[in-house]
């Protein structure tokens, strides 16, 4: 029981660090009068980006970077991790990866319109 207490106290408080790109999503959100849940922890442990509540329906947000891919593929943590939220909380996972929101946080943003339009599509 210590080493499986010791493991999950390391699971379940880790260090987060929100990246530029996942605060202008979270800021849109905001925009658009969803209150996103910031780096809401699951009954599982794991942290999302975000939960959101649309028309009754928790719904996980994750905003990933390349380092949840391998070229365009989900890497095994991130795969197991979409499988335990969807299969153990019961939360439904939307992913927006990096390659959709380009240009979100450098300068070269897309309208506030393009931005909400994808975010609805999701």
């Amino acid at each position: 029981p210590v080493l499986e207490d010791l493991c999950h106290d390391r699971f379940t408080h880790q260090h987060l660090v929100k990246s530029n790109l996942q605060n202008n999503v979270m800021s849109e959100l905001m925009l658009m009068g969803i209150n996103p849940k910031e780096e809401f922890q699951t009954q599982s442990g794991y942290h999302l980006d975000a939960l959101v509540d649309v028309d009754g329906e928790q719904i996980g947000l994750e905003v990933d970077g390349p380092h949840h891919f391998v070229g365009r593929n989900p890497t095994g943590a991130t795969v197991l991790k979409r499988r335990q939220v969807s299969e153990v909380d019961g939360i439904r996972v939307v992913t927006l990866p990096y390659w959709d929101l380009n240009g979100w946080e450098n300068g070269r943003d897309p309208s506030e319109r393009k931005k909400q339009k994808y975010l609805k599509r999701k």
